[in-house]
């Protein structure tokens, strides 16, 4: 790694760690209902709502109620989505006249980002308006988010209530999150984003004359002209961020230059995506009124995070195998980043290209700068291992965290297995309806994600729309629909998934991907929040120590990803140690 390469590195590094007590601080306040900075400007609009609304804040709903509202308000923002796709080419804010989206590829869309998956079948800045583009989707960049952390806070709220049966409200919980948290900073950030060259207009595509040649005529005359998009990215760039959701505003996505213009920015965007991830397990100590609890889940969030980070770097920064015998030079110098550079922007690197794609995997934000496709076979499946994983170091906002208590009570059971006694956390009992719904949360994923990839293989003629065959064909098609599966939204490459098969079986993948852990989760909660807790004793298995946090980190590794090895071994395993690459 070169000088720039660490610095990069520490300043990422140093961000999280000022922001994350920062911040999970200031979310504890907001979910408790007390005073923040910044509330009088927001707290007046909160109210509003509620009043236009019908809403009443010191109403509190049961987990079935605060699930449905959850259903109808993601059903409603799903179906207005559709909508503005399919007669996008009759709404204003169009003025590079684009058609309306097709049936397919507009439900896909609509479902990808209501479910916070933000996988894109599509080019941004040559298929959607800015009308689309901003109504449609930036719109669900809030909300979806805004619901992940709502459920993050009724979770917490079920393991400190005791013998209650409220969860809390989910239209107070949601317009919280988006008015206290997500929309000020995006706020903030868009300015800071635009004055370091983010784009920010409503301009159509403008037309210049280039120095360099841009492509051939048809006559053979060279062509120096180059269109330039327009569009309010500067906004886009810090929500998809924030809200890790990943979608890219134009196709190139995180390598764009209008997007991600120099190394503030980069930098910026990878702290923005693991900055309320990593806040959460904070907040969550914070409002349990035990900081060890929370230190338990943040050190394993970082150990698992930072394990992933250590062995992709490597694999990526000493260059591709293959080369050296060729006589390739790939050391970092004074005109090259090092490494390999395949499919990476040279302006990013191999060190910050890995250091995106192991930040994007771990949390569940699809904001790639590079392509994972031309990753070494053992580098491109560190990415694709870190969303195996559940996607819960630190994971999404909100989904990350109670993601990450539910290992937490199968550590505990397995544990209580161990000892022989009756497992339990925070001094509430965990008994069989809380470990049966756990086992349909660590399941239901892979088996989606591996029956629907099988379905691809049996099925002949989709395998049409993988580029490549044998191995690394089989890891693009595993790493799309586990992708789908987790909402994360980053492909592997070389897949085409514009297909009617692959547009609707990836639609009903990125749903169930969504909704079949939300219920369970919210099930959890609303089993726990009934329970009062048991007196401590000497021979309470105690899930505040060291021992228990590195119970948690091994678990998570044994349980939820090795779930996925037969599909790993004969995708990017097989790929390397047989040498087809």
């Amino acid at each position: 790694m070169t000088t720039a390469n660490w610095l990069e590195f520490l300043f990422f590094v140093a961000l999280v760690a000022i922001s994350t007590p920062l911040l999970g601080n200031y979310m504890a306040k907001v979910y408790k209902g007390e005073k923040v900075p910044g509330d009088r400007l927001w707290r007046p609009i909160e109210n509003a709502i509620y009043r236009v609304c019908g809403i009443d804040p010191e109403s509190e709903q049961r987990w079935n109620a605060y699930l449905m509202s959850l259903l109808v308000f993601t059903a409603v923002g799903v179906l207005l989505t559709y909508f503005v796709l399919r007669v996008q080419g009759h709404l204003p804010l169009n003025p590079d006249h684009q058609k309306d989206v097709k049936p397919n590829l507009a439900w896909n869309t609509a479902i990808s980002f209501g479910s916070n998956t933000d996988w894109q079948n599509y080019a941004g800045e040559s298929t959607l308006s800015q009308f689309s583009q901003t109504f449609g989707l930036m719109v669900h960049f809030v909300a979806s988010a805004a619901v992940g952390m709502a459920l993050a806070a009724a979770f917490i709220r079920g393991l400190t209530r005791k013998g209650r049966t409220t969860l809390g409200n989910f239209w107070v919980d949601t317009i919280r999150s988006s008015l206290g948290i997500l929309i000020p900073l995006t706020f903030v950030l868009a300015l800071v984003f635009m004055s370091q060259g983010v784009i920010q207009n409503f301009h159509a595509q403008k037309t210049v004359n280039t120095v360099a040649t841009q492509s051939v005529d048809s006559t053979g005359a060279a062509v120096k002209t180059q269109a330039i998009p327009g569009g309010p990215v500067a906004t886009w760039i810090p929500i998809e961020a924030l809200g890790d959701n990943g979608g890219g505003y134009f196709n190139a996505n995180g390598a764009h230059p209008l997007e991600n213009p120099n190394p503030i920015t980069n930098v910026l965007i990878l702290w923005l995506l693991a900055a309320i991830p990593f806040a959460f397990p904070w907040t969550f100590g914070r409002m349990v009124g035990s900081m060890r609890q929370g230190a338990v889940i943040l050190v394993a969030m970082s150990v698992l995070f930072l394990i992933g980070l250590a062995i992709l770097g490597p694999l990526e920064g000493n260059g591709n195998p293959k080369l050296n015998p060729a006589g390739v030079t790939q050391s970092a110098t004074a005109s090259l980043p090092g490494g390999n550079l395949e499919g990476k922007d040279l302006r990013i690197g191999s060190v910050g290209s890995t250091l995106d794609a192991n930040d994007i995997t771990g949390t569940s934000a699809g904001l790639t700068n590079s392509a994972h496709e031309s990753y070494t076979p053992l580098g491109g499946s560190v990415p694709m291992f870190q969303i195996m994983l559940g996607e819960v170091d630190p994971g999404g906002v909100g989904t990350g965290l109670y993601g990450m208590l539910i290992l937490v009570f199968i550590s505990a059971f397995i544990a209580g297995l161990m000892v022989g006694r009756t497992p339990e956390y925070l001094g509430k009992k965990i008994r069989a309806p809380e470990v049966k719904l756990a086992a349909i949360y660590i399941l239901v994923l892979p088996f989606t994600a591996l029956v629907f990839s099988a379905s691809s293989i049996v099925v002949g003629s989709h395998l049409k729309s993988i580029s490549a065959s044998g191995p690394h064909g089989l890891t693009e098609l595993v790493y799309a629909y586990t992708s789908m599966a987790h909402n994360n939204g980053s492909a592997f490459g070389g897949f085409t998934g514009g297909t009617t098969w692959f547009s609707v079986t990836g639609g009903i993948t990125m749903l169930i991907g969504r909704f079949a852990l939300i219920i369970p989760a919210i099930a959890i909660a609303g089993s726990l929040v009934r329970k009062r807790p048991v007196a401590t004793t000497a021979g309470t298995l105690r899930t505040d120590t060291a021992l228990f946090t590195a119970l948690l980190a091994v678990v998570t590794v044994i349980i939820t990803g090795l779930t996925y090895f037969p599909a790993v071994a004969l995708g990017p395993l097989a790929e390397h140690f047989t040498g087809r690459f």
